[in-house]
């Protein structure tokens, strides 16, 4: 049984740091339809997101604020993330999803200038990682109902960068190793 029910509160003690194995492994897929834990963990996930970005409640809990949460940040070996945030026009990006997979992608490329960040990495690592403008998704909700999702821009980051976790990849394995500033040639990239 999972300690991560309805009443749980996840806070940054829950959240598995860089170094631990299963952030470097490709977790196992979910059965469909999700089962009632699964509903929990992820609705237990999103609360964290929330309250992460909840001045208030980010400052009781010691909460850094996050965007994406995947279930093996929180030691879960199951494929299924969550993110909330708004982009730049507002539109809020409240996803829950299982099972995610890219289903295709763009040729232009785009990176944070600032680098990105991860609950994970509890380190500033700078340089640029590069991830295509535009992603198809298909996935699953907490109902089994099959979504077909299209990102562009910032939240096709996200989308990457919680998709990478569940395939043990770190943001930083993105990031060019001899200089990190270098973008990849070829490739129409730009910064957002």
């Amino acid at each position: 049984m999972s300690k991560f029910t309805s009443d749980y509160i996840i806070t940054m003690e829950d959240i598995v740091k860089e170094g631990d194995p299963i952030l470097r492994q490709v977790v196992e897929e979910n059965e469909l339809p999700p089962s009632e834990e699964d509903k929990e963990e992820l609705a237990n996930m999103m609360q964290f997101l929330k309250n992460s970005q909840d001045p208030v409640l980010a400052k009781k809990y010691g909460l850094r604020a996050g965007v994406g949460l995947s279930a093996n940040q929180i030691g879960l070996n199951k494929r299924m993330f969550v993110t909330y945030f708004n982009d730049e026009k507002g539109k809020c990006y409240e996803y829950t999803l299982i099972n995610p997979k890219i289903t295709s992608t763009s040729q232009t490329m785009i990176y944070l200038p600032q680098s990105e960040g991860c609950l994970s990495v509890d380190r500033e690592i700078k340089g640029y990682v590069p991830r295509y403008e535009r992603i198809k998704m298909k996935a699953y909700d907490v109902d089994g109902n099959e979504l077909n999702l299209r990102f562009k821009g910032f939240p096709a980051i996200v989308m990457q960068h919680e998709l990478d976790h569940l395939n043990g990849i770190l943001f930083y394995d993105r990031i060019n190793g001899d200089n990190p500033f270098k973008l990849p040639e070829n490739v129409d990239i730009r910064s957002i």
